[in-house]
Formats: structure tokens, C-alpha cells, sequence
């Protein structure tokens, strides 16, 4: 590698580095470089919500003070679990990673709507990845309770679609 390709790779790994690239694969001719850049753990979820929309609120650390007088013992809590509202729900899930479309041309009735009753292999909705039209279709029988997508949304692969409550 000539000094002006080194100078040129730091370059670019700087840039990447900047626009937070993950990874970066370049073949060019007998030159094959692949870069994968370590990514930060995100912070904990419910500290994020904490913190969002509240401006020049920082964790300090806690410094260590003499405390005067007795300390009070915390209230017991009984703090349960909250219910979670799919439980007993049949999540029909994405197949593929793709666009969701619940009907099958803009203007047309869904395919299905929450109070509908489906069968196993009814078609649900359509996925569209690399332009190509993808029926998904039930695979159970039951009532859909809510559609958990809206139209045009991206879609991951194992993402719940529809739930469904079987009889």
C-alpha cells in the first residue's frame, strides 16, 4: 500500500466514524477492505424516557454527607407486574422484511379489519420488499383483535402484524 493510500484509508475511517457508518465493504480490484465499527450500547429505556423533553436534567453522582438523625425505612411496595394487554393473543408475525400494505390497491377495502374473522391461509395483507407483491396469509384461525402496523410502514422480519383471538 502506497503512503497516499494509507493517508486516503484514515480519511475514510474518519468519515465513517463521523457519520456513524457500522459497516463498510470496498472491493476495488486486487484492494479489498472491509471496515465494521463497534456500535454503543444504548441506555437503558426507561432512563432515556426519564430524561427525554427535560432539558438540563443530568445524572450527578451522589456525594456521601453525614445524614442528621434516624433514617426512615422505605414503604414496602407491592408493586406488580402490569397486565400485559396481548396476553392469550395470537400474534400473526412479518415472514419478511418489507413494506406493509392491508389492502391490495390504494382506495380498496383492507383485507381484514379488527372484528373479522379469519381462517388459516386467508390472505391478511401484502408485503412489498425488492418490488415484488408478497401475500401474507393467517396461520390460524381466529378473530383479529388489532392490526399493530399502519400503511406503508417498514416492516422487520418476525415483526407482529395482526393479533388474533382463537376460539
Amino acid at each position: 500500500m502506497k503512503p497516499e493510500d494509507i493517508e486516503d484509508l484514515k480519511q475514510l475511517v474518519e468519515f465513517l466514524k463521523e457519520n456513524q457508518v457500522a459497516e463498510f465493504d470496498l472491493d476495488r480490484g486486487d484492494m479489498k477492505i472491509r471496515l465494521k465499527f463497534a456500535q454503543p450500547v444504548p441506555p437503558i429505556a426507561g432512563i432515556t424516557h426519564m430524561l427525554a423533553g427535560t432539558p438540563g436534567l443530568i445524572p450527578q453522582p451522589i456525594l456521601a454527607a453525614p445524614i442528621p438523625g434516624p433514617l426512615a425505612p422505605a414503604p414496602a411496595t407491592s408493586a406488580q407486574p402490569a397486565a400485559d394487554p396481548n396476553a392469550g393473543l395470537h400474534m400473526i408475525k412479518s415472514l419478511m422484511v418489507g413494506t406493509y400494505y392491508g389492502s391490495p390497491s390504494p382506495g380498496a377495502p383492507p383485507f381484514v379489519s379488527p372484528g373479522d374473522h379469519v381462517e388459516k391461509g386467508q390472505v391478511v395483507c401484502i408485503l412489498e420488499a425488492m418490488k415484488l407483491m408478497n401475500e401474507i396469509e393467517s396461520d390460524i384461525s381466529g378473530e383479529i383483535v388489532k392490526c399493530l402496523v399502519t400503511n406503508g410502514q417498514a416492516i422487520e422480519f418476525g415483526q407482529p402484524l395482526f393479533a388474533v383471538k382463537t376460539a
